[in-house]
């Protein structure tokens, strides 16, 4: 959501740092909060004003009207405040329907004042602009200030001036106080708008002599900016409304939404209620809660809450998890049931999601059982049969009754099978399965003639609409009666290539001649082009790193379909604009602030541009042009014939919705004409009367269809429009969100706009009203459809509509991927691995999360074991393996690893460059002797030969002995390297068998000369072999696979790559030149006939 109220505090404290008037803002920063846990000796300490002052004390709590309710201690000391408190801190009170515990005071200095002193001002926005109230009477008896205040609307992108203030608003305020009331206003219009405040309410504010005195403060920021407005705002905590608890669950379910792409809500209502839901889609949600509301279940109604937006199976795990283990904590008397639902997806993988609630269910089946709860699902969407069939098979194994439902089950129908007013059926009607639509059932290749995109009702050819009419200079542009048709070109900004593939191939079974992608925008690539498909053919689509390019380059573009993020969304809308070719842009994004929003609007209205969105899917218009993932796969394109036009247009604020209303409309009559999903926010680009007056003059359009919500007003424009006899057409309208009324606190839906600031704007008043006005309102979203289809049947009674025979669409090949994760083909892999799974929520090595990597402290070793072994190795062994490491890092700068890296950093390469120069002289004369030593003294051990007898063996094959000889070191000079490495093994491997024979070697050669000692590649050789064989973990043969596959060279080459980056750094470091060998270094030996 975007606007949401913060404390008193909070408010003040912002209002105190960032205002900027002239007028003397007086007792700033001094307040003191009191909770449960305030000491008040410490708390006098850090305000000593305390002890001095006259105090008011209140709760800060949201709550409205305190000095009305007696809340509001006034004219007391510090012992007063104390006794002021204690009937009242921790206690229960009721305020209006809310019960709640007051638990957070705030104390201020009183200000002594006269009541012609005390003033009221209010800054709210609208769509407009923003509206400052005042009033030139103040405080608690203010009354209807709506109707008592003066106002003064202040554009969007228009500044508010002294002047104006003075003449609009402070007419009735003393003379003597207007230029400080007037320097004070403006001020806080100011910060307002600097703030991203959706409304700011003092009442009262005080002028005195003194100064402003901001007595009591009421006021709402638009979240959504806080990326803008994190320096000033800094961590902003968002309180409850009274009446309802701050739940840790809730604020972690807060913290996920927050680091997610994908939007997940919770709002806990009655934790101890036997209703639960766990709902997809933000409009889904409402209706929901609705439809339990309506069947008498408000009072066991648990919990508010959605995911959406393509969450993770991790994040639908997370969510799910959260929900099953706060609905396991009560017992119910008539048990309990879980209510999983949602519409028709639109991109989400059902069955991606589901898996995720799928193992919520498996590690919560015991408390679940106990608990007696039933679950009931309904779900369509991409792969949602297969989503459906995994959650019915963990209700087989579990033993949970879990109830499933696809698209062939109206979407609220479960509420009422799990509350009881209807019955269950034994087997529901199955839905084809997604493969059943995309795969060619007619043994016809051939394409359908593209006659489909007239209107399915008519027969006769016809203009559709007509595009925007210039308007005389200086006034604003109309907008088009007709957004899209067969022929509509767009522009898509973002990488969304399954987006444009899934738009592609709408268009190619609409028949339609070419793409409706001309190009793409991403502005963090050079200009390249994508491939896609056109049926079966490959195509190219090219991809612009800039707008201006695509722009002049694609004449007949006039959509824009825009995926940029939230952040990017504003600027690349507005730049957009500045083309006068695009006549209508679709702006995806959710969560931009309402302000950048309002922007936009303003501009798109100057210039005659339709505006979808933001925080939407796009619209639909079947036979000709589909916005982004619009009406879902393929499957849904055709099981919902959007690929030919209806007779029925509709319009709604939810994406989700939209989907099932597509569903609807195509079972209850001959199907969609067009369909748009205006936005969740609270001010979408275009209103619902924008798209009804549009459809009221397409001929083609015979009914309309509108899903408004809770929150604005918008839906009364459609009465005064059918009243004045502006919409002659048949309007089917509902409003979604009643259960707000029922509800004893304040609940914010998963739309930003789903709130009701007045009575007017509940969801019951608007719905009654257009009942009143002579749309078609049904009882319950539950009869919907039942309505739709009798204004359909009257229509075609009447003759307006004459159903068409169908015609089938074209077959369009499935993608792979897609064709993959329904299980329809299978293909061998490229690659095979056993060590290493990056694609969960978590990365595992050989099988072990790398969060128990960590808590286990496997070290360096451990980690290698996985990754190198696939094992758990024992503690010492890993010891050993870091061992190695540390004692092969290096040595020194001499030897011609160490001396390459150099030579090559010298010459100014890279690090990789300068360490892969290194490694490469590794072999059988550097570092490589490991591998060797293990598989010499390995095979001369098991084969049964005496050391002596090994020795002379190799004297007399003229081969050396790897392992053996070092260049520096002797019997008398020994090792240290190597005599560290001995005194571990010996104290810690079970056996040391090969090292014995080794070393019984080593007492042969030493004797023939004192530097043929086992030097440390062939200690650490012979020992690792020991290691393998003796440690548990291998198997016999095991052992002697790694050895014979190089795994033992490998601790050399990890360990010295450690030194040979360390000289790289070495050389960077101490800025050596390009290195030159010395002359009288080398030895020029050329043949004397070439010398002379």
């Amino acid at each position: 959501m975007s606007a949401k109220a913060i404390s008193e505090q909070t408010g003040k404290e912002f209002l105190y740092k960032h205002i900027c008037t002239s007028a003397a803002v007086q007792n700033r920063f001094r307040y003191a909060n009191v909770t449960a846990e305030t000491d008040f000796d410490r708390l006098a300490q850090e305000h000593p004003w305390l002890l001095t002052e006259r105090l008011v004390v209140k709760p800060d709590q949201l709550i409205k009207r305190r000095g009305k309710l007696g809340l509001v201690g006034v004219n007391l000391d510090l012992k007063g405040v104390k006794e002021w408190l204690k009937p009242r801190l921790m206690k229960e009170t009721m305020v209006g329907k809310a019960k709640g515990i007051l638990k957070n005071f705030l104390i201020e200095p009183f200000v002594p004042h006269k009541q012609e002193e005390e003033f009221y001002v209010c800054i709210y926005a609208s769509r407009e602009g923003d509206y400052v109230l005042f009033h030139h009477e103040g405080g608690v008896d203010v009354g209807d200030v709506d109707a008592k205040a003066k106002k003064l609307l202040i554009g969007v992108d228009e500044k508010i001036t002294e002047d104006s203030v003075k003449k609009e608003l402070l007419t009735h305020a003393p003379n003597d106080k207007r230029a400080v009331l007037a320097s004070f206003i403006v001020g806080l219009f100011n910060l307002y708008e600097d703030l991203f405040f959706t409304y700011l309410e003092i009442n009262p504010l005080v002028v005195t002599k003194d100064g402003v005195y901001v007595l009591d403060m009421a006021a709402k920021i638009d979240a959504t900016a806080d990326y803008i407005c994190k320096a000033k705002w800094g961590d902003v905590e968002f309180p409850p409304p009274f009446g309802r608890e701050a739940y840790p669950e809730e604020a972690y379910i807060a913290d996920l939404d927050a680091k997610s792409g994908a939007s997940l809500k919770l709002t806990l209502l009655n934790p101890r209620g036997r209703i639960w839901t766990m709902v997809a889609g933000g409009g889904a949600s409402v209706v929901y809660s609705d439809t339990i509301c309506d069947l008498g279940g408000v009072n066991e109604l648990a919990n508010y809450g959605e995911y959406s937006g393509a969450p993770s199976e991790q994040q639908t795990y997370d969510y799910a998890k959260t929900i099953l283990s706060l609905m396991t904590r009560e017992k119910h008397i008539d048990g309990k049931v879980l209510i999983i639902g949602g519409s028709i997806a639109n991109f989400t993988n059902v069955a991606a999601t589901f898996k995720g609630i799928v193992r919520a269910i498996r590690d919560y089946q015991v408390p679940l059982k106990e608990h007696e709860v039933t679950i009931f699902v309904r779900r369509g969407g991409p792969n949602y049969q297969e989503g459906l069939r995994v959650m019915g098979e963990v209700g087989k194994t579990t033993g949970i009754p879990i109830h499933v439902f696809g698209t062939e089950t109206h979407m609220t129908a479960i509420v009422g099978m799990a509350l009881g007013h209807r019955p269950i059926p034994n087997q529901p009607p199955v839905a084809a399965h997604t493969a059943n639509f995309l795969l060619n059932t007619s043994g016809s290749t051939s394409t359908p003639v593209s006659s489909r995109t007239s209107s399915f009702s008519e027969n006769k050819a016809r203009v559709e609409g007509s595009p925007a009419k210039k308007a005389k200079s200086g006034a604003p542009i109309a907008k088009a009666t007709t957004l899209f048709t067969k022929h509509t070109k767009s522009i898509v900004w973002g990488m969304q290539t399954r987006a444009v593939q899934g738009m592609m191939d709408f268009d190619y079974v609409c028949s339609r001649d070419e793409p409706s992608v001309a190009a793409m925008v991403y502005p963090f690539t050079g200009d390249h082009k994508q491939k896609f498909y056109w049926g079966h053919k490959e195509i190219l689509i090219p991809v612009y790193k800039n707008m201006s390019d695509a722009m002049k380059k694609h004449p007949d573009v006039d959509v824009l379909i825009n995926f940029a993020s939230l952040r990017s969304a504003f600027d690349s809308t507005m730049e957009t604009m500045q083309y006068p070719q695009i006549h209508t842009i679709a702006i995806i994004a959710e969560g931009i602030p309402e302000a950048h929003t309002r922007k936009i609007i303003k501009a798109a209205d100057e210039k005659g541009v339709t505006i979808i969105g933001p925080a939407t899917v796009g619209g639909i218009k079947p036979g000709c042009f589909k916005i982004g993932n619009t009406g879902g796969m393929l499957d849904n394109i055709l099981a919902s014939k959007l690929y030919r036009p209806g007779s029925v247009a509709y319009v709604s604020r939810s994406g989700g919705m939209s989907n099932e209303l597509n569903n609807i409309i195509s079972r209850t009559t001959d199907g969609v004409f067009e369909g748009v999903a205006i936005g969740g926010d609270r001010y979408p680009g275009s209103v619902f009367t924008d798209h009804v007056l549009r459809y009221q003059d397409t001929p083609g359009v015979k009914m309309i269809v509108v899903l408004g919500e809770i929150g604005g007003t918008e839906e009364y424009k459609i009465c005064q429009a059918i009243k004045q006899g502006r919409i002659t057409k048949p309007v089917v309208c509902w409003c979604i969100g009643t259960c707000a009324t029922m509800f004893s606190s304040e609940v914010q839906f998963g739309h930003a706009g789903a709130c009701a600031n007045q009575a007017s704007e509940t969801a019951v008043a608007k719905n009654k009203a257009l009942k009143d006005s002579g749309a078609f309102v049904p009882k319950s979203f539950d009869e919907l459809g039942e309505i739709i289809k009798s204004v359909y049947d009257d229509l075609v009674a009447k003759g307006v509509i004459q159903p068409a025979e169908e015609v089938p669409p074209p077959t369009v090949p499935m993608d792979y991927s897609w064709a993959r994760e329904l299980g329809l083909i299978r293909k061998p892999a490229s690659f095979m691995t056993s060590i290493c799974d990056e694609r969960g929520q978590e990365l595992i090595y050989a099988g072990m999360p790398i969060t128990e990597v960590f808590k286990s402290e496997i070290g360096l070793g451990g980690t290698l074991g996985l990754l190198w072994f696939q094992r758990r190795l024992p503690r010492y062994a890993c010891q050993f393996i870091e061992m190695c490491l540390m004692v092969t890092a290096d040595h020194g700068p001499a030897v011609s690893g160490a001396h390459n890296t150099i030579v090559c950093a010298r010459a100014g390469k890279d690090l990789i460059s300068s360490l892969t120069s290194g490694l490469l002289t590794i072999g059988d004369r550097f570092g490589g002797a490991l591998d060797a030593a293990a598989k010499q003294f390995s095979k001369a051990f098991d084969s049964g030969m005496l050391p002596m007898e090994f020795v002379n063996k190799m004297k007399k094959d003229g081969k050396l002995i790897m392992g053996i000889g070092h260049r520096v070191k002797s019997i008398n000079n020994p090792d240290m390297r190597v005599q560290i490495l001995k005194d571990f093994v010996k104290q810690h491997f079970p056996s040391t068998q090969l090292l014995d024979y080794a070393l019984d070697v080593e007492k042969i050669t030493t004797s023939k000369k004192p530097n043929l000692i086992l030097n440390v590649d062939g200690f650490i050789g012979v020992a690792f072999v020991d290691l393998l064989r003796t440690c548990g973990g291998f198997t016999r043969d095991e052992a002697d696979e790694f050895v014979e596959i190089g795994a033992l060279n490998g601790i050399f080459v990890l360990g010295r790559s450690m030194g040979f980056i360390g000289h790289y750094l070495d050389q960077k470091r101490l800025k050596q030149g390009l290195y030159r060998h010395p002359w009288d270094d080398i030895s020029y030996v050329l043949p004397e006939h070439m010398s002379m």
